[in-house]
């Protein structure tokens, strides 16, 4: 990693009085934070994590992603580095931003709405971008991939703790809150919503896997840590999660990308298998999976917001109803129940109906240009690194349970997000790479005829 150094000297080098130094002083922290941007950028990414829009814990995730962003402009003008790289994903990007941001700009100030537009738009595109300039070298890479492992460990254990009823180890406390989020009854983690968590353990159970591909996690801590996700999963107790992680381990033991994942896979299949057994011998467990199972509520209530959904939808198909206006508009196109606010439960028509077609096209062309990015070239030096060969075999696996699980809920996770995007950051990134070191190989061969 390169130094930031900042130097403040006075005219012909001489030092500067106390008002400088002060000037000198004040800039250390700043020096600090931009000496060490892959910290800086996790400990954003777990303040994400940690911190729910309910809990009264001030913005640390908005302090947290002020400071990233700030450091990373400040090092890239230390370092006359270029401080905004385009992509083609850039544009769907620029183009749901405006949408977005001209609706809410056209409402009444509601700090809802600003919280929602950052966490589905705002801060995910630039933690794409960011991403960029930050994980550039295998060092920091290694490191993102240390933070994956460790979050992967703490959201299992949390789920684990909760299953067997463990409730005294679970931290942070508020997510045994039965006035926050959602599904109180289950394991929601951090997220305080099961389907967000559940698509955060598959998408970092993949992540592990290809750590244990690569030998990066070895031992009986890998044995420990994959095992736990299918229990973690289990205990979720949602039937979108349970259905997504089976078909990811079914597609990767018929498809796999190597023998190793194919073995890991049929390991995992028969330790949830086991774990079901073993859970199903338990009362208590055994009539909430049954209930669960049994359960047709959830069906017929999603029928009846899709239907009424897009019933708002023919009523405004090119401009849309505007950021977080459904929810209370939905609950007048659905008469079969008697709620003040009814929630979409599906990311693509949620922007269909928010957005007109133009939001879901856009959203539809970057999601496609996200997937492309996984086609990329891989710099000769990187193939046996993180962002390696299997990584790009693992990508489109990635984004298949991202938008499997974006039919079931609408992603509003922050942490779900940046987490996505910022890997999409690091391929655009290696893509660059790739292609200098494409765009080098002509000057090399003449040098080395000479």
């Amino acid at each position: 990693m390169q130094a930031v150094s900042l130097r403040v000297q006075g005219v012909g080098g001489a030092r500067l009085g106390f008002g400088g130094r002060a000037a000198a002083l004040a800039l250390r922290p700043l020096q600090a934070l931009m000496a060490a941007p892959t910290a800086l950028f996790l400990a954003a990414l777990t303040a994400m994590l940690l911190r729910h829009p309910d809990v009264s814990f001030y913005e640390i995730d908005r302090v947290a992603f002020g400071l990233l962003a700030l450091s990373i402009v400040g090092r890239a003008v230390v370092l006359r580095q270029p401080l905004f790289q385009v992509e083609r994903a850039t544009w769907p990007m620029v183009g749901l931003t405006i949408l977005a941001v001209a609706s809410v700009a056209g409402q009444p100030f509601d700090h809802e709405n600003w919280s929602l537009l950052a966490a589905k738009f705002m801060v995910p595109f630039a933690l794409f971008h960011l991403a960029g300039m930050v994980f550039t070298e295998e060092n920091s890479l290694r490191q993102f991939e240390v933070f994956v492992l460790i979050v992967l460990a703490y959201l299992s254990f949390t789920a684990i703790a909760f299953l067997v009823g463990a409730k005294s180890l679970i931290f942070p406390h508020f997510i045994l809150d039965e006035s926050l989020g959602y599904h109180v009854d289950r394991a929601r983690g951090p997220l305080l919503q099961a389907v967000a968590n559940g698509v955060s353990l598959n998408l970092l159970g993949l992540l592990a896997l290809q750590a244990f591909c690569r030998r990066r996690l070895r031992g009986l801590k890998a044995a420990l840590l994959l095992a736990s996700v299918p229990v973690a999963i289990l205990a979720t107790m949602t039937r979108a999660v349970w259905l997504t992680f089976a078909g990811t381990v079914l597609v990767l033991i018929v498809r796999p990308p190597n023998r190793s994942v194919r073995r890991v896979c049929i390991g995992l299949a028969v330790v949830g298998t086991i774990g079901l057994l073993v859970v199903l011998s338990a009362s208590d467990s055994r009539r909430a999976i049954a209930d669960r199972l049994e359960e047709s509520g959830p069906v017929e209530f999603r029928t009846a917001v899709y239907t009424g959904g897009w019933q708002m939808f023919l009523e405004r198909p090119l401009t849309g109803w505007g950021v977080n206006q459904m929810p209370s508009e939905l609950a007048r196109h659905v008469s079969e129940y008697n709620h003040h606010v009814l929630y979409p439960h599906n990311t693509y028509l949620e922007l269909l109906v928010e957005h007109g077609i133009a939001g879901l096209a856009l959203y539809l062309w970057l999601m496609w240009e996200v997937w492309r990015l996984g086609r990329g070239a891989v710099p000769h030096a990187e193939r046996s690194g993180f962002l390696g060969q299997q990584f790009h075999r693992l990508w489109p696996m990635l984004l298949a349970v991202y938008w499997v699980n974006a039919l079931l809920v609408v992603m509003n996770y922050q942490f779900v997000n940046g987490l996505l995007f910022t890997m999409a950051g690091m391929l655009a990134a290696q893509r660059r790479r790739a292609s200098a070191e494409v765009q080098s190989w002509p000057s090399e061969r003449a040098q080395s005829h000479r």
